[in-house]
């Protein structure tokens, strides 16, 4: 697997850490990772070098700056972090910040994914004009305290999304493609029947949550889908 290099990052006082993952040659893009609630971990860092692989420099954005001791103590921390949202999104730009001043990623068209919370976050970005060449949302929550204004956002959008998931209920979906069609978005949404929260952790069911649960086929769809939204952007 790709080893993965520490980048220091600070906002708000607040000392991050990203990881970082090479490709092998010149990259083709630079992709922005937000996390789990968790915050990085063995699932993320795959995800990067799995990227990596592709031929993409990637960083694994830090939403706290500390360890977070079990899933179950990510909860308060991340109830912190989004207790006001300007301060998130600013959470959320320091990260981009981060991977735009490493070298290698300069000049380079920017990708945002993100995972639960981190799709969350990847659509606050392009929600308040991150300039993003897309922004992808793996199994996140839809809503928001600030809704895109028309024209704000630059991202084209993917969301994949389980249909069963209880976190993100039928009425925000809709919600979200009306905000969305608002604000004159490019948006796409990949919708998955019977598929919960959670669904591309093979560690999800062990999390003993019935809101919760890993499924093969849509975890390789969503990646499928992700590659070739980012072949259609990139061009």
């Amino acid at each position: 697997m790709t080893m993965l290099e520490k980048v220091a990052y600070s906002h708000a006082g607040q000392e991050l850490t990203g990881y970082l993952a090479r490709p092998q040659d010149a990259p083709r893009a630079a992709v922005i990772v937000f996390p789990t609630i968790a915050n990085f971990n063995p699932a993320m860092e795959r995800r990067a070098a799995m990227l990596a692989d592709l031929g993409y420099i990637v960083m694994v954005a830090d939403f706290y700056g500390e360890p977070v001791a079990s899933f179950e103590a990510s909860f308060p921390l991340a109830e912190k972090l989004r207790a006001d949202n300007a301060h998130y999104r600013a959470r959320i730009a320091a990260g981009i910040a981060a991977l735009r001043s490493v070298p290698e990623a300069s000049g380079l068209p920017l990708l945002g994914i993100g995972y639960c919370m981190g799709g969350q976050a990847v659509l606050e970005a392009a929600r308040s004009g991150e300039d993003l060449a897309a922004a992808v949302s793996f199994h996140g929550t839809l809503s928001t305290a600030a809704p895109a204004e028309p024209g704000a956002v630059k991202a084209r959008i993917l969301i994949c999304h389980g249909d069963a998931d209880p976190l993100v209920p039928r009425e925000q979906v809709l919600g979200f493609w009306e905000e969305m069609d608002r604000a004159g978005a490019n948006w796409h949404f990949h919708a998955y029947s019977g598929v919960r929260h959670g669904f591309t952790d093979p560690g999800s069911d062990a999390r003993g949550m019935a809101a919760i649960g890993y499924d093969a086929s849509a975890d390789r769809q969503s990646w499928a889908a992700l590659l070739s939204f980012f072949d259609e952007v990139l061009g």
